[in-house]
This record gives C-alpha cells, sequence and structure tokens, in this order.
C-alpha cells in the first residue's frame, strides 16, 4: 500500500524529472538525482541500460531546439517492506524542432513534433529516496513529424 508520503515523494521525483528534462541541465551525474546505476530505459528510440540509458536520453533531447514534459494523473503503488514502488502517469511531450531539422523535413513541415503517451515506471528506494529503476515511455498519439531517422510510434 503507498503512503501519502511516498505518493507526494514518487509524484515529486516525476515533476522534477520532467523538469531536469526541459531544463537540459546535464552535469556528469544529473541523473544521480532521478535514476538508479542500472536503470533500464524503453523508449521509441529503443530500449537501453544504465549509463547508455542516461545518454540516450540526452542524444533524444538534443534533436529538439526546446521541449516541455507535462505529467498528470500520477498513480503511485509502494511496497514499504519491499522498498519497491511503481508509477505511472499521462505525458504530454512537445518537441520544437531546430531550424536545421525544419529545412530538412520541407518547408510545410510544423516546427512542433507533439506526443501524447503514458509513463510506466518501477523504482526502488535508495538511501537518497526513490530513484527509478525502470521507466517505459508509451506513446498513445503524435501530431507532427520527428526528425528524419526517426520513427514514431
Amino acid at each position: 500500500m503507498t503512503t501519502q508520503m511516498d505518493h507526494a515523494e514518487i509524484s515529486m521525483l516525476v515533476d522534477h524529472l520532467f523538469r531536469a528534462l526541459d531544463e537540459r541541465k546535464f552535469t556528469e551525474d544529473w541523473a544521480r538525482d532521478f535514476l538508479t546505476d542500472d536503470v533500464r530505459m524503453e523508449t521509441p528510440l529503443g530500449t537501453f541500460q544504465g549509463t547508455e540509458a542516461v545518454h540516450a536520453t540526452e542524444e533524444a533531447l538534443g534533436r529538439y531546439a526546446r521541449t516541455q514534459h507535462i505529467a498528470s494523473g500520477i498513480v503511485t503503488g509502494a511496497d514499504a517492506a519491499a522498498e519497491r514502488a511503481t508509477a505511472s502517469w499521462n505525458a504530454l511531450m512537445t518537441h520544437v524542432h531546430h531550424d536545421a531539422t525544419l529545412t530538412e523535413l520541407g518547408g510545410s513541415a510544423d516546427p512542433l513534433f507533439t506526443v501524447g503517451g503514458r509513463f510506466e515506471a518501477g523504482l526502488r528506494r535508495t538511501h537518497d529516496g526513490w530513484r527509478f529503476h525502470h521507466v517505459a515511455v508509451r506513446p498513445i498519439w503524435t501530431k507532427g513529424q520527428p526528425p528524419l531517422g526517426v520513427g514514431a510510434r
């Protein structure tokens, strides 16, 4: 059973992660505030583990001039004895293309690539608090075009 404190901490972790992605302050160890060292990330670009997942996230966001990630409807479940939890939430992810990408896509390309979807995650309680050890991005719909060479699901 999830306590109110666990739910609040996990919800704040989601909000802080989305803020960090949009602010792109990728210091060498930025991901330690959110992810376990062995995190497994499933995205439309592939499945990545550990440091590869962190670098893939940075690279994916670098494909865009700016992004805005909005989370809502966070649902959590925690097993305090096992120090594990789950979370899922709806997400609206807006990506603003670089000018060079718009040129590649053609003159009538939408400057935005928007994705509506759901995130599903597994968390572990560490000595620093809850951290994601598994994150899956599940797109439901898209509007606009991703950069060339990136397939949207």
